[in-house]
């Protein structure tokens, strides 16, 4: 998405409008960046990034109620530049006279929030930068398995679906089935979501389209997950070797991030839904310190030089 509307922001962090409401569907916003102007109040401008939402805090605003009035006018005035999307100011502080001026000649909208400046800013980071964040598509089931994101891909026909069906039975939650839209929040972090269309629906060959919410309950459903382990279904090849250990760790690169993936053979008789269940509740252990894998080999070491001695 190239950028998002004011009330877009407002809605989504419960902002409150203090004037300019004619304006929030005009005012676009383009960067997850949001500036702090405490520079510009001294009157430098030179570098002043006029296309993010201005955010005014304690530091801010009592530094301007402390300017000449004439001074504070300027200054409010060069604020509010053609690309301005908002001002917003936090903790209900008071808002000079002069500023409610100068937005009003540009049309610019000021806000306010009750929060305090640092987590105003950060709440606001972050939906700017889920909304604004570059997307992918990926073909697969996005499931939420002991609060751990497992990416289900696999051919299609191969189950997907009806394992994320039997996991949903299990108590687990569902994010996305079929396409999976996912971005990048950060440096390690990657966050999966269902497009609008197919939110909550989940399609099973033979049946059709099932409301997991309207069946399951809203427990059995998800907006969005971090991605944390993908799971590949892959049907049973009797000349190919699977992994038996657990030692051979692939990984799949999506965007800067590089997620662990494990492949599981697809077989009549297997219990797809208690497998994956089975490998998410591993992948957590050893993320907790605990390798199931070098347990056993440690093990198999001792029994070995044990049996040397004897």
């Amino acid at each position: 998405m190239d950028s998002v509307t004011v009330k877009e922001l407002i809605d989504a962090v419960g902002l409150t409008v203090y004037s300019g409401d004619k304006h929030l569907e005009d005012r676009k916003i383009a960067t997850d960046d949001i500036s702090r102007p405490g520079l510009e109040l001294t009157g430098y401008f030179d570098y002043y990034p006029q296309e993010r939402v201005q955010l005014f805090g304690m530091t801010e605003i009592s530094y301007a109620h402390k300017m000449d009035p004439e001074e504070r006018l300027e200054v409010m005035d060069k604020l509010c530049g053609e690309n301005t999307p908002c001002f917003v100011v936090s903790r209900y502080l008071s808002i000079p006279v002069e500023m409610e001026k100068a937005a009003e000649k540009h049309g610019i909208p000021i806000l306010r929030s009750k929060l305090p400046t640092t987590r105003l800013s950060a709440k606001m980071t972050d939906y700017l930068g889920g909304r604004l964040a570059e997307r992918k598509s990926l073909h697969g089931v996005l499931v939420d398995i002991y609060s751990l994101g497992v990416l289900i891909t696999g051919d299609s026909g191969v189950g997907k679906s009806e394992t994320a069906l039997d996991l949903i039975k299990r108590g687990h939650r569902l994010i996305a089935d079929d396409r999976v839209e996912v971005y990048q929040q950060d440096e390690q972090t990657l966050v999966g979501e269902a497009p609008a269309i197919l939110r909550h629906m989940l399609e099973i060959r033979g049946v059709g389209i099932i409301d997991v919410m309207n069946l399951f309950g809203a427990g059995a459903v998800r907006s969005k997950t971090d991605i944390s382990l993908i799971i590949h279904l892959e049907n049973w090849d009797k000349d190919k070797k699977f992994d038996r250990l657990g030692n051979g760790e692939q990984k799949v690169r999506i965007f800067d991030v590089e997620i662990p993936k494990i492949t599981i053979p697809v077989k009549v008789g297997r219990n797809l839904a208690i497998i994956i269940e089975a490998a998410a509740m591993n992948f957590r252990a050893k993320t907790m310190g605990y390798d199931a894998t070098k347990a056993f080999e440690d093990n198999l070491n001792a029994l070995i030089q044990q049996n040397s001695v004897n």
